[in-house]
């Protein structure tokens, strides 16, 4: 009982040392910088927007999905192998 209890203490110690970590402004290693700007662009874009997803790289979904069965359709493209 002493063991489980003493397990219980050290899993909620440890829960509660992961919840407090601060968010900061990441920024590069000693010694390294961030990647080169991109062709045509005269400043460096920042940590924050290297990390940020556009739109186009994310997009959002607009296909329903199937609740029921159905049949498919033919495809053109599934042909036999070549002999």
């Amino acid at each position: 009982m002493r063991r489980l209890l003493s397990g219980l203490a050290l899993g909620a110690a440890l829960l509660a040392l992961s919840a407090c970590g601060t968010e900061n402004e990441l920024k590069p290693k000693p010694g390294k910088s961030l990647p080169v700007a991109p062709y045509g662009r005269l400043d460096r874009p920042g940590s924050g927007e290297l990390l940020s997803q556009s739109s186009q790289s994310r997009p959002s979904r607009n296909v329903e999905l199937h609740t029921r069965s159905e049949p498919r359709n033919d495809d053109p493209f599934d042909l036999p192998p070549e002999d």
